[in-house]
């Protein structure tokens, strides 16, 4: 079978080796098994190493400078142009390379509202790499598979090393994305979230232009209809905290919000599964069986994974459909949100657990996008790192973060969305002397959120970052909810607060054009 890939330049992408298109989960779990890019676990899931690879390469990323789109990129340290000439010439050996290859093919969709979801399609040189797409991305009908005509093209060729010198790249590694092509190219790296990433990066250019905001955030939803919009960068929470038994998960990760609600970019999930275990977090737990794709955990002879070994990396990953979480929404699309969680993992140890946020304090700290870069998520991380992600998705945002600040600001004054800041990260003291926060009082702050009981408690107003903390929360002991009062050294935390207050304030100042009364609801110096 041979396939062609049409591009905006001759000559098109060939592909004249054996192709397997659209197979369904068993073959692809089969050949994955017996081509030795997996091994089977107990729970019938697989498990695949990627090699020196654990985390996404975003200094590896770039952006081709084409005419149609030059003016409305973003360009700089995250997105870095690509000359059009050296795209072309890593497509051209990229086709040589895959001329004769063993190849898998997912056709799908990205985004659940057919109003406004991608057809794409991705092209594998492993199988197991094209089970995840399988089950990250939407899954046609048979009647929609039929019609099919994808408008972007995911190539991954982990295999397939780059040439700096003629490809105009800083490594053998590379993530291209061309908006005229319609086409990401991926080379020099197995690990598998760059496939899903990418595409998110490619919606993040396309849906303002239709008017909606794309978010990189979880969202979930309770009986009386009530969403709630979970954001946050990896590791700050935004699966785990979804993923709640009393409430039906959207999604996890990637989301739109349309002049009719939110709506789900995805058709599965990614989670974080380092320290699993199934009395924390059921439904992950749970949601890893057959089918599902796990990526760096250690599992031994008898096909056991050990959550809690480390040794590979801290960024041990499963990917499961949606509907292995119980009763997860689909197609997942929903009205508009009534609560906005901000996550962030606080390595100071200073912010609040929990901070209920004014409109101003809520496009600062959108703006901001404080957290910390949690171990493995990007290669070169080995221990939490402070960092300011625009958005709190800076990495994937390829027009400036004003568009997306002002689409979501318009959005919290229509809806009348209450927003609130929740730490994830560490209490008690800085990462290394201080814990992080317990994960049963996290679960229960953000169900006072969204059920409103947090409207009635008693607020006190944080000295340094002027944030309204509430004096008692169910199920979540007082003395937690002013981190001042964790600390053993009060001087010590007054010290570190206002260390974090001058980060703000320095990364801040890159907004040039920002009203006062925005500026103004940030930390006090």
């Amino acid at each position: 079978m041979s396939m062609v890939i049409p591009t905006k330049n001759e000559p098109s992408l060939h592909l004249g080796g054996k192709l397997h298109i659209n197979l369904p989960v068993s073959q692809l779990v089969e050949h994955a098994i017996l081509r030795n890019e997996a091994v089977l676990t107990e729970s019938g899931a697989i498990c695949a190493t990627t090699g020196a690879f654990t985390g996404r390469s975003p200094k590896d990323k770039f952006i081709v400078q084409e005419p149609s789109v030059a003016e409305h990129i973003d360009w700089g340290s995250v997105n870095q142009p690509m000359e059009p000439e050296k795209f072309e010439r890593l497509l051209k050996r990229l086709q040589s390379y895959l001329a004769e290859k063993e190849l898998y093919i997912f056709d799908g969709f990205a985004g659940a509202d057919p109003a406004y979801r991608l057809p794409i399609r991705v092209i594998n040189e492993y199988a197991w790499q094209n089970l995840f797409v399988h089950q990250l991305f939407i899954r046609p009908s048979k009647e929609e598979l039929e019609a099919h005509d994808p408008e972007f093209t995911v190539i991954c060729a982990p295999d397939f090393k780059a040439d700096p010198k003629s490809d105009g790249t800083r490594s053998e590694t590379v993530i291209a994305v061309s908006f005229e092509h319609k086409m990401v190219l991926i080379a020099g790296t197995r690990y598998a979230g760059e496939m899903k990433k990418s595409i998110f990066s490619v919606m993040n250019y396309l849906l303002p232009e239709r008017g909606v905001l794309p978010m990189h955030c979880s969202a979930n939803i309770g009986k009386e209809g009530d969403v709630a919009l979970f954001f946050g960068l990896s590791g700050t929470g935004k699966t785990t905290l979804s993923a709640d038994p009393e409430r039906s998960l959207i999604g996890d990760d990637e989301h739109g919000w349309s002049d009719k609600g939110v709506f789900n970019m995805e058709g599965g999930c990614y989670a974080k599964c380092i320290g699993l275990t199934e009395e924390k977090e059921p439904q992950i737990y749970r949601a890893i069986r057959f089918g599902s794709v796990l990526e760096n955990v250690v599992v031994d002879q008898d096909g056991v994974p050990d959550y809690a070994d480390a040794s590979l990396t801290e960024n041990t990953r499963a990917a499961y459909p949606i509907h292995h979480i119980s009763g997860s929404v689909i197609p997942g699309i929903a009205g508009h949100p009534k609560v906005i969680l901000f996550l962030t993992a606080d390595a100071f140890g200073v912010l609040p657990p929990i901070s209920k946020l004014t409109p101003e304090q809520a496009m600062y700290h959108f703006l901001s996008g404080y957290t910390s870069k949690l171990a493995g998520t990007e290669r070169g991380v080995t221990e939490p790192e402070a960092t300011f992600s625009t958005c709190f998705g800076a990495p994937f945002l390829p027009r400036p973060a004003s568009v997306y600040a002002e689409m979501l600001g318009e959005k919290i004054d229509k809806h009348q969305v209450d927003v609130y800041l929740v730490n994830t990260g560490w209490t008690g003291g800085p990462y290394a002397t201080g814990k992080r926060m317990d994960l049963k009082y996290t679960r229960a702050m953000v169900r006072a959120a969204i059920s409103g009981e947090l409207k009635k408690a008693d607020y006190e107003t944080d000295p340094v970052f002027g944030l309204s903390m509430p004096k008692t929360c169910p199920d979540v002991p007082d003395e937690i909810l002013n981190p001042r009062n964790t600390w053993d050294d009060p001087k010590a935390y007054d010290e570190k607060a206002q260390e974090l207050a001058r980060r703000f304030h320095t990364h801040f100042a890159k907004f040039k054009h920002i009203k006062d009364e925005i500026r103004n609801a940030g930390p006090r110096l």
